[in-house]
């Protein structure tokens, strides 16, 4: 059976002087599958667009800024972490460097810019945990993850980098 992921991107966007990470607190949809957790920025690619091209697009949507610098930091198959199961491949950028005031909110919660040594005490999803080390290391390799989810907890985690 093929792999027909969702896919998706996620981007972490640091302040100018790259101790504080924009995170959204998503609090505001009863019925969100991530209520509660905090979460970088990004979403489902649109048909007709690439994955830098989707990246944009969904900082500006959510943040209200436009991203100068970024880089592909990775990619992680998700089996099995929809709200229903489906399967989701992201491609995860770090933004160093956008033009404009970030937004306080958008739809789905607070925005909130966050220390970097205090992400390990937000709430989030337990597999960020694992691959958020990777976003912001000084290794200049991307790294390749998989992260098999089931009834909405993480299975395992396996990466490797070239």
């Amino acid at each position: 059976m093929p792999y027909t992921p969702i896919v998706a991107t996620l981007g972490y966007v640091l302040s100018l002087d790259r101790k504080r990470v924009l995170m959204i607190h998503r609090n505001a949809r009863a019925h969100d599958h991530h209520l509660g957790k905090y979460n970088g920025l990004g979403g489902k690619l649109d048909p007709h667009e690439d994955v830098l091209a989707g990246m944009r697009r969904e900082i500006h949507e959510e943040a209200g800024i436009d991203c100068t610098e970024l880089a592909l930091r990775g990619t992680i198959s998700w089996p099995g972490f929809g709200k229903h199961g489906e399967d989701w491949l992201g491609f995860v950028f770090l933004i160093t460097r956008f033009e404009g005031a970030p937004l306080e909110r958008n739809p789905e919660g607070a925005l909130e810019w966050v220390d970097l040594e205090r992400l390990h005490d937000l709430p989030m999803w337990e597999g960020d945990r694992h691959f958020l080390p990777l976003v912001f290391d000084t290794d200049p390799r991307p790294f390749h993850g998989v992260m098999p989810y089931r009834d909405g907890r993480m299975q395992s985690w396996s990466y490797s980098r070239v």
